[in-house]
């Protein structure tokens, strides 16, 4: 596995991509990595490659390069006020653009997959982009609310998801809470949304985080196995042998 630093501008501001990539020529399918609160590090970074060890170009956008990455809890907490989803769109549409000049990468192949802030924010490319084919959701909260006045909150615009979509939930989570997220569930299924929605029990936000008190390493491997066949049908041409070895 190759791992770097590349750099985009989005709206006057350089954008990092921490990007990870399978050895060999590919061209392989790509994924987009959306980062947890705490902006791209240890933890995105280390799910990054685990996509990259499955077999497909990975990346993660510093969604926060317009505020810089938060360094305390204050400053995380600050961050939220200045979210706005148009700006998040911005940057993962800058992100599929450079992916797309990845000689190493089938644009035509592309998934996202997000966890906590991210897992929203995989909802939302479902919703606001037809460039994937497939988008894993990991404890995504304020699918019903907005960031930014500027565009309805994710859930409104629900018939608008254009990818099947998978979702990992823990039972003991506050954000978002298991209820809200079986409401989504039966929304989607109203609306004939391909989907499928798992929830862990005794399993509280952040599940899969390994190095703290709530994480749950066989919901881990469960999730993960579940998410990698997930990709493997929907962006095809990941062998089963590259499936079945991760993770």
């Amino acid at each position: 596995m190759n791992t770097s630093w590349e750099k985009v501008t989005v709206d006057n501001s350089p954008m990092g991509l921490y990007l990870a990539q399978p050895e060999g020529p590919g061209p392989f399918p790509a994924i987009v990595v959306i980062q947890n609160q705490d902006g791209v590090r240890s933890f995105t970074q280390e799910m990054t490659r685990r996509v990259a060890e499955a077999g497909y170009v990975a990346i993660a956008p510093q969604l926060y390069h317009r505020e810089g990455e938060p360094n305390t809890p204050e400053e995380t907490a600050n961050i939220k006020n200045f979210r706005r989803d148009t700006n998040v769109i911005n940057d993962i549409n800058a992100t599929i653009l450079f992916l797309r000049g990845c000689a190493t990468v089938d644009a035509s192949r592309l998934g996202i997959v997000g966890f906590c802030m991210g897992g929203r924010v995989a909802f939302l490319m479902a919703v606001a982009s037809k460039s994937f084919k497939a988008a894993v959701d990991f404890y995504g909260g304020g699918v019903y609310s907005q960031w930014g006045n500027d565009r309805p909150a994710p859930s409104e615009l629900a018939a608008d998801v254009s990818c099947p979509i998978q979702g990992h939930f823990g039972e003991l989570d506050k954000n978002p809470p298991p209820d809200e997220m079986r409401t989504l569930d039966a929304e989607l299924t109203r609306l004939r949304k391909e989907h499928e929605f798992f929830f862990y029990a005794d399993a509280p936000h952040g599940f899969n985080h390994s190095g703290w008190k709530g994480y749950k390493p066989d919901h881990d491997k469960t999730s993960w196995a579940r998410t990698l066949d997930f990709f493997n049908r929907h962006l095809s041409g990941v062998t089963t042998k590259k499936v079945a070895a991760a993770g």
